[in-house]
């Protein structure tokens, strides 16, 4: 299946959702789209306080006490990780919140269109960056698992092979939610 962005669709349904009670804690991310469709990753750089330490993500984090809103974080962090403006770009809106595994903490996604990236700048959080079609992944052809030992278990978890890491987890579900918006129609 070929993914082509028809963007006032995909924002009237994103804006259709109600996103009126904020999480809390609070986190938000920034799924930034750029004409092909491709997406943008991060592979987070190693740091032993991170639980999510070296995993692929999108760029984002913690609301800050000064910012005015999650969209708001999520424009600061992507600006911080990767010295990217989402203020050049289109907001599309939000997707539904999603809570981690870990620490308890829910996460609100937004989608971005960036007609006109300039190179990427990552800072000290972020040891790779990453655009990824959006029709290889939903084609299957990125698809793989992530093995991971848990309580002295062994799990297979789905997801895609971008290169510098594999997106899973969290990532993978916000990944899956744009899919399931950009399908709706």
């Amino acid at each position: 299946m070929s993914i082509e962005l028809d963007l006032t669709a995909i924002a009237d349904r994103i804006r259709a959702r109600d996103t009126s009670a904020e999480p809390d804690p609070r986190a938000a991310v920034a799924a930034v789209l750029r004409p092909g469709p491709d997406i943008l990753f991060i592979r987070r750089a190693e740091h032993p306080k991170d639980p999510w330490s070296g995993h692929m993500a999108f760029p984002g984090g913690r609301r800050d006490p000064t910012d005015d809103s999650l969209e708001h974080t999520a424009r600061r962090e992507t600006f911080e990780e990767v010295g990217l403006d989402l203020g050049q770009g289109q907001l599309l809106g939000p997707l539904d919140d999603m809570p981690t595994f870990a620490g308890g903490l829910v996460v609100r996604p937004y989608v971005w269109l960036v007609e006109d990236p300039r190179p990427l700048t990552p800072n000290h959080e972020v040891s790779a960056v990453s655009w990824t079609s959006l029709s290889t992944l939903e084609s299957g052809a990125h698809d793989t698992t992530y093995p991971l030992q848990w309580k002295g278990q062994h799990h297979e978890f789905p997801g895609y092979d971008v290169g510098p890491g594999i997106v899973w987890g969290l990532t993978y579900r916000m990944l899956h939610a744009l899919f399931e918006t950009l399908r709706t129609g």
